[in-house]
């Protein structure tokens, strides 16, 4: 590689900072930030753009997974990060795009690369099919990503290569890095960020080769082809249809009538995508001057609403950091006055007992206390407060289905609220009501609120998790165990049958490949490995619904040397590889077998090698070591000599950043964790327990800056075998 494409190379930044159209990022946004999120509506879209594309293909190649899966369509990218990293993929390159140069880049020009970008990615994906290539999905994506360097040249190096994105611009075909040009050719800025990915395909090389004389291409690969004919029957490029067609035809043997109607074919996907994202590509043949006007106020839209999600990440972080109802209570209040300037709200929450709404006032505001503690009988059900909650649904006294016809309580409520009406906000969080926000406002600020619908919905939607989930800690101090376990709730019963439908549909399924596979084939011993942790999850159901206690399974004797060493075998490929753990094992030979419920044990080291690995994400070492120690009086366990000769030592340890003396202290207490959102803090408690119902010890031994070490002692009585 040349000297000075390495320079190049070095002054180029990651996919981070590349700019998308503002209704893709719009579109892809309100589909994270919607409850009922799925993958593929997300992959919809983010398969539509470039540059979203290039990010999460970044992501999962920083992952390292690439190194060991062969990854080639998005599908596959965004199942292995998952919807929460997607969102914040989204949210941050609306955040960069906001406020950052990359907005300087015109949404003309976006809009005539994101045209070309998909078409060539539809033509590649028909041209591959037509091929009989492998791959369609590999095709689509890679012609995508064809002129991404076009996209990193022109956000990194604004002025030099001002109209590279406009591919009737020739000569930004033409720049290469042995020409004088201050750069590189977008090819090979494509294939080298493609390359450090470091997936196993030939992407990179279609990228590198697009703009190849023809006589080159003709004993390429067949995806080095496909990408090529795809390019080149673009309607943008600039080359006549006579010669498009006769490169069709040299290459793949494509007549006529069969290149028009793959144009025609892919130039109706593009169109109705245009359509669904609400992109306006009838005039970009013209000139720049024709961007709507309705493309200027999307850019502004979103930036409203970076701003917008701005001031309410940081009242999510007050309620995040809120100890009890009343606090939480006064940030909502707060967070109400800063993102939609109503200093006027109440909160009427709900009582399950007593089946009604209470109202419950927000700091010291002493004219609320003549509410505060004011009820509203659910069976009001004509109230527009307990209608909201019914149905879930954003209302207000203004508009004409509830105006006439009031009842006296909402009558009062507006009254209190001096103001012309009221707004109702319904808060639920995990199908449970938690109560209801009662703006009030003038009517002249409704049409105001409503543009922030959206926004309004989703404030209340985090302050209802910050309620129920202050609501959880709350009856988890005063929780009592059940005394009977057959008094299993009927809501338990029903969840546990219908998770048990979809565990037998998967069982069925895994028999099924199990017979179609050869038994000394490494991926029939991966769906065994899947087939009993299924088994294991039908175990866990079954106990559920039978109650609080379960059973101990004695079962077999199981030698713990044999049992570790499988269960990191199985958790190699899956939890350790990507971060880079390496797992050292260190294992007694003079171990006996001990007799246990082999379940138990599962669930015991599985979550104790599940924290280790979480606590190390960029990489470490795990150690498990066993060590049998017979002693005359076994002081570990307190018990007599004649009943234990001994007892089986295993030790779990990680050289992870450690724990902190606040959570040390309450380390085996249930919703105790380090590591954030998004984790329970229920493992180390079931750990503790589950160790303690085997008649065994589970100890912290260190929990400092060079990681953390667990100590397990299991008892080895004179009937072991």
């Amino acid at each position: 590689m040349a000297q000075r494409f390495v320079q190049l190379l070095d002054k180029i930044k990651t996919p981070k900072n590349l700019p998308s159209l503002p209704q893709i990022l719009l579109k892809v946004t309100e589909i994270c930030n919607s409850e009922a999120r799925k993958i593929e509506d997300i992959s919809q879209i983010i398969h539509k753009d470039a540059a979203l594309c290039a990010k999460v293909m970044e992501m999962v190649g920083s992952t390292g997974y690439g190194r060991s899966k062969r990854v080639t369509h998005i599908d596959q990218a965004l199942m292995i990060l998952g919807p929460n990293a997607i969102k914040n993929i989204a949210d941050s390159a609306s955040a960069i795009q906001a406020f950052s140069k990359a907005k300087d880049i015109s949404v003309f020009e976006l809009k005539v690369f994101w045209k070309h970008a998909l078409m060539c990615a539809v033509l590649s994906e028909l041209i591959a099919k037509k091929t009989s290539y492998a791959a369609p999905d590999e095709a689509f994506l890679t012609g995508l990503l064809h002129d991404i360097g076009r996209l990193i040249l022109r956000v990194n190096f604004p002025s030099q290569y001002a109209d590279i994105l406009n591919p009737l611009n020739d000569q930004g075909d033409l720049i290469s890095a042995k020409d004088t040009h201050p750069g590189g050719a977008h090819c090979e800025v494509g294939a080298w960020l493609i390359k450090r990915w470091n997936f196993q395909s030939f992407m990179a090389d279609a990228v590198l080769y697009h703009h190849e004389p023809e006589n080159r291409i003709q004993d390429a690969l067949p995806l080095v082809k496909i990408i090529y004919v795809a390019n080149v029957l673009c309607p943008e490029t600039n080359k006549a249809k006579a010669v498009k067609f006769g490169i069709a035809n040299n290459i793949f043997g494509f007549e006529k009538a069969e290149i028009k109607k793959i144009i025609i074919q892919a130039e109706k996907v593009v169109s109705d995508a245009a359509k669904y994202l609400d992109i306006d590509i009838e005039l970009l043949d013209i000139s720049e001057e024709t961007v709507s006007a309705k493309d200027h106020e999307k850019q502004e839209d979103l930036i409203l609403k970076v701003k917008d999600a701005a001031l309410l990440q940081g009242t999510l972080q007050n309620l995040l950091e809120a100890f009890d109802e009343d606090s939480i209570l006064e940030v909502m209040q707060q967070g109400l006055n800063i993102l939609f300037d109503v200093k006027d709200a109440l909160f009427f929450l709900y009582e399950t007992k007593r089946n009604l709404l209470l109202c419950k006032s927000a700091g010291p505001n002493k004219q609320h206390d003549l509410i505060h503690d004011v009820t509203i009988p659910f069976q009001e059900k004509k109230s527009l407060l307990v209608k909201s909650l019914l149905q879930g649904n954003f209302l207000d006294s203004f508009s004409d289905s509830t105006k006439d016809n009031p009842t006296i309580i909402d009558e009062q409520i507006i009254r209190f609220a001096q103001k012309d009406g009221i707004l109702c906000l319904p808060m639920v969080a995990h199908e449970q009501y938690i109560g209801v926000i009662v703006l009030g406002i003038e009517a002249a600020r409704v049409f105001h609120l409503y543009e922030k619908k959206k926004l309004l919905i989703m404030f209340a939607k985090q302050a209802a998790l910050a309620m129920h989930a202050n609501g959880l800690r709350q009856k988890q101090t005063t929780a009592i165990p059940p005394e009977h376990p057959e008094d299993t709730s009927p809501i338990v019963r029903k969840v546990v049958h219908e998770v048990n439908t979809p565990l037998s549909i998967i069982k069925s399924y895994l028999a099924i490949l199990m017979r179609k596979l050869p038994e000394d084939g490494s991926v029939y011993d991966e769906i065994k490995i899947i087939n009993e942790e299924v088994d294991r999850v039908s175990q866990i159901i079954r106990e559920l619904s039978e109650g609080s206690k379960r059973a101990i399974q004695a079962g077999d004797a199981l030698d713990l040397n044999v049992f570790l060493s499988d269960l990191i075998s199985v958790y190699q490929d899956s939890l350790l590889m990507e971060p880079g753990i390496k797992a050292h094992l260190k294992l007694d030979p003079l171990l006996p077998s001990i007799m246990t419920d082999k379940n138990r044990m599962n669930q015991i080291f599985s979550n104790l090698i599940k924290n280790a690995a979480e606590a190390m994400p960029g990489g470490g070492n795990l150690y498990i070591s066993t060590r049998f120690v017979s002693d005359d009086t076994d002081t570990a366990m307190n018990r007599p000599a004649d009943s234990i000769p001994g007892h089986a030592e295993i030790t779990v340890a990680d050289d992870g950043p450690g724990i902190d003396d606040i959570v040390k202290s309450r380390l085996f207490e249930p919703y105790v964790t380090s590591k954030g959102a998004g984790h329970t803090g229920l493992g180390l408690s079931i750990v503790y327990q589950t160790v303690n119902e085997l008649k065994g010890t589970l100890t912290c031994e260190r929990c400092d800056k060079k990681g953390t070490s667990f100590k397990i002692v299991f008892p080895i009585t004179h009937n072991q075998p």
